[in-house]
């Protein structure tokens, strides 16, 4: 059996790592032959989260551009300069047939870098607005997988497929009830269920919101799952301590069972990053999308807009989110045919078996590489 060789780039956030890995599954379920490298930024969380899944990874010192204090950039330059050294020696050490960028700062100068050498690359744009360095790219990319409609303003039309975003198989594969999954939770089954997640490191703006109606929660006769992230757990818990008649509220810096989160839930609240709306559209969750204002190219706003133009889900600005998101997510759950539109709406934007049709796209670069050697 021949060799077949894989580098995958990327990370930074769970939104460019678990497609990542989940593409890596695919490669290997098809092709159990494959070696796949993963490169990420020293100090991200691609460096404990790839060898969890069981894959080699190797850290650049790449960093981001400041840009607001252009004088700060010059470390960086020279972070970037020995980041394409490094990826160099690494690329021509394990020899790949296929590089795959799926964005996050170490993506960069991996597929340069590939590039130059001739290596086959294909980029995976999760989100409906392309950053920087998957624009400069493009231009010399074998294929581009999308997850949105209308990206050739950003690719050349002629290398682009609609793949969607690949999710977390956990999951897809998860079979618990509502009742069981409210249960798991200490919450009764036949309440209504609103989820709140603002990512593994917090939403502020999510979080500020349901502390500024604990009245509210406390009348509305619906019951809560409150992921506040670590970086806010430890303020919220000493907020809360002095609250009374609040059991309808779960409160947890973070979930790692989701799959039981998703079913217990008939409303989330969330970011708009692209993998957690993947992940709401084959589950089919009506969503109230809160996008991020500290993303690049406000490309949060972009995701979500892409779902409310097509009465997919809801959505509040950040900076009203304080004052209006808690009522409205209350009166939403409340009305059975709104949850119902939302939720057979959503499951049209649906990709299923992206990671499956994405490594398919990689083998095929490979092995028409390694065939013309």
């Amino acid at each position: 059996m021949e060799e077949l060789n894989i580098i995958i780039s990327g990370g930074g956030t769970g939104g460019h790592i678990f497609p990542a890995v989940s593409i890596a599954n695919a490669i290997k379920k098809q092709h159990p032959e494959a070696n796949i490298l993963f490169v990420g930024a020293e100090g991200r969380m691609e460096m404990q989260r790839v060898p969890a899944a069981g894959y080699p990874i190797k850290g650049l010192p790449v960093a981001g551009f400041n840009r607001k204090n252009l004088l700060a950039n010059i470390p960086v330059l020279w972070k970037l300069l020995k980041s394409q050294f490094m990826a160099y020696r690494i690329i021509k050490d394990f020899k790949p047939m296929a590089a795959v960028g799926v964005g996050g700062y170490a993506s960069g100068p991996t597929l340069k870098m590939a590039q130059k050498m001739g290596i086959p690359t294909l980029i995976q744009e999760q989100n409906s607005y392309a950053g920087v360095t998957n624009k400069l790219l493009a231009k010399n990319a074998k294929k581009i997988c999308v997850a949105y409609d209308g990206m050739e303003k950003f690719f050349p039309a002629n290398l682009i497929i609609k793949t969607g975003n690949p999710v977390r198989q956990g999951l897809l594969d998860s079979k618990i009830s509502k009742e069981e999954a409210a249960k798991a939770f200490g919450l009764k089954p036949d309440k209504k269920t609103i989820l709140l997640i603002g990512g593994s490191l917090g939403a502020r703006t999510i979080n500020e919101s349901v502390l500024n109606h604990l009245d509210l929660i406390r009348e509305s006769n619906a019951q809560f799952i409150w992921q506040t992230g670590k970086y806010y757990s430890q303020e919220i818990q000493t907020l809360l301590k002095n609250e009374k008649n609040l059991e309808m509220l779960y409160v947890t810096d973070f979930i790692s069972n989701m799959d039981v989160a998703y079913a217990a839930a008939d409303l989330v609240i969330s970011r708009a990053g692209a993998g957690s709306i993947s992940e709401f559209c084959l589950l089919k969750k009506p969503v109230i999308l809160v996008p991020s204002p500290n993303v690049a190219e406000d490309h949060q706003t972009k995701n979500a807009l892409a779902l409310v133009n097509k009465d997919a889900a809801l959505y509040v600005k950040d900076i009203e989110a304080k004052d209006t998101l808690i009522k409205l997510a209350i009166e939403i759950v409340n009305r059975p045919e709104r949850l119902q539109t939302l939720s057979k709406n959503i499951a049209t934007l649906a990709y299923e078996n992206s990671a499956d049709i994405i490594a398919q796209e990689v083998y095929k670069l490979a092995v028409a590489y390694r065939d013309s050697k």
